[in-house]
Parts: structure tokens; sequence; C-alpha cells
């Protein structure tokens, strides 16, 4: 599909092209600013665009297709949920190639810079900025591989939910399905900073811990101790995990989208970029 000028100029307008900021005390190990043409794919040699999947109930399709997902040509990701003439819905999801971890005696940061669209009608969507064990690619099932949420955010609610998932699929230590997390409210549908930070400088796995920030500020910790299980810790903390985006459509979650959820860039998720720090 091809957008035409006039469409492109209806959108609003972007903010300046921002790559990762230097953070104190950090190092960027990687970093994605998707930088490209406008309408353009992202770079496959970095992401898998994800496909032919189904989970939580959702009723979208995840296509390749830049009417779902493609740059802004102002460097940022746009994933634009779409609903078609007879009322399928499709979006977008990405998955990075690389895996990243917290290595002993470091701190990992792991941020991205994102919004969703100014719609009023929002039901039954469901964007995500997280991740997910590498355990996962190699046969192990979920929720035991391990799963990192450091946004979600359902229905336009402005609150934002950071959560892991972890252990067997009901009950354990994760209290599955519903997970360990904390929600924040969301000042407005403006950019905004979404990070985790896992720390494993104390050197020991009962006082290391995971962070959620908005914006900088921290919102929700969980230690190990806190988690009570040694090597459910070790996959949360010490793992491989890749980086997944995406905008859902209905789920178990949010519930599936009404007569009134509006198709298009009122509801997409727009994100400038995507960084993975270490501590140095």
């Amino acid at each position: 599909m091809r957008f035409s000028k006039a469409l492109f100029a209806s959108l609003p307008a972007l903010a300046t092209a921002i790559r990762a900021p230097n953070i104190d005390g950090y190092k960027i190990v990687w970093e994605e600013p998707f930088s490209g043409c406008q309408g353009c794919a992202i770079n496959t040699n970095r992401w898998n665009i994800i496909q032919n999947l189904d989970v939580n109930n959702e009723i979208q399709e995840y296509t390749t297709s830049n009417a779902n997902l493609q740059l802004s040509g102002g460097d940022s990701l746009q994933i634009i949920p779409t609903k078609s003439s007879s009322g399928e819905w499709t979006s977008g999801r990405i998955e990075s190639k690389k895996t990243w971890f917290a290595k002993h005696g470091r701190i990992m940061r792991v941020e991205a810079q994102l919004r969703q669209g100014e719609s009023m009608n929002k039901q039954g969507m469901w964007p995500a900025f997280w991740m997910l064990g590498d355990a996962i690619r190699h046969g192990t099932e979920w929720p035991l591989c391990g799963e990192l949420d450091i946004f979600e955010r359902v229905n336009g609610d402005l609150t934002g939910y950071g959560t892991v998932h972890c252990g067997q699929a009901g009950g354990g230590p994760c209290d599955e399905p519903n997970g360990l997390g904390q929600p924040v409210t969301i000042p407005n549908n403006d950019f905004h900073y979404w990070a985790l930070v896992v720390d494993r400088t104390s050197g020991n796995w009962q006082t290391e811990t995971i962070t959620w920030l908005l914006d900088g500020q921290p919102y929700h910790t969980l230690t190990g101790a806190e988690l009570g299980d040694e090597g459910t810790w070790a996959t949360l903390a010490h793992s491989p995990m890749y980086i997944l985006l995406n905008v859902a459509v209905g789920g178990n979650w949010p519930g599936n989208p009404d007569s009134s959820t509006e198709s298009g860039y009122g509801n997409m998720m727009e994100v400038m970029y995507v960084a993975v720090y270490e501590s140095t």
C-alpha cells in the first residue's frame, strides 16, 4: 500500500529527530533510531517482522505492510492498527534479532521514547514495549522463558504498566497469569521515556533489583528476595532477552474494539528510539 502525500501531510508534526540520550554512568551498547525514508520498512537485519501469531485471543493479523509498520521519515517508527472495510484488523509487531542481559556486577538499562496516537476512541488497543527470554526461541514455553514488560497500556487509559511474568503458567512466583507489577499514571499522550533497569551490582541475587522508570523517575522496584526463587530470578535478571514493539488489537486484557474504535494513526504507537545501556 502506498500513502499519498496528502495523507502524510495530515499527520501531526513530528518532534525534532532524537537519538538516544547520553546518561551519566552508562554507555550505549545498542541503539535503534529508526532513521529512513517516509513509508519505508524497518531494518530487517536488526528486526524480525512477525506474522501468523495467535495469542491472548487477540483479533489482529500482524503484517509486513507499511499500512501497519513503517518509518515516518522523521526518525521514528509508526505501528498502525488498521481496520479494513470488512471489519478485520491488522497491525504490526517487531522483535529484535539481538539479545541482551545484565552482566555480573553491572547495570543494564533498556529504554524507548514513545507515544500513542491522539484518538479519543481506543477501546481494544494494546500497545507494548517489552522483552522476552531468548529461551522461548529455543523451545522453552511461556512464561517459563521470562518476560519483562517495560510499557503496556490498554484502551487508551492514562495508565502504564510495568510487569514481570515467569515460572509456571498458573500461580508460581509471578502469580501467573497476572504477573508481578505496578501501574503508573501517564501525564498525557505526548512522547515519554519508558525504561527498565536491571541492577546486578550488589553481587547477591536477593538484593539485585529490576526497576521501572517513567521519564527518568522510578515507580516500581522488584528485588530477588521479593520474588523468592533464585532460579526464576536468574531467568529474569541474568538471562538473554530480546526487545519487542507491537500494538495488539483485542485480547483477554483490553477486550475487543467497539464500533467507535478508530482505525489508523489516531491509535498508532510511535517510537523515536530504542536503546540498551550498560553501566561504565
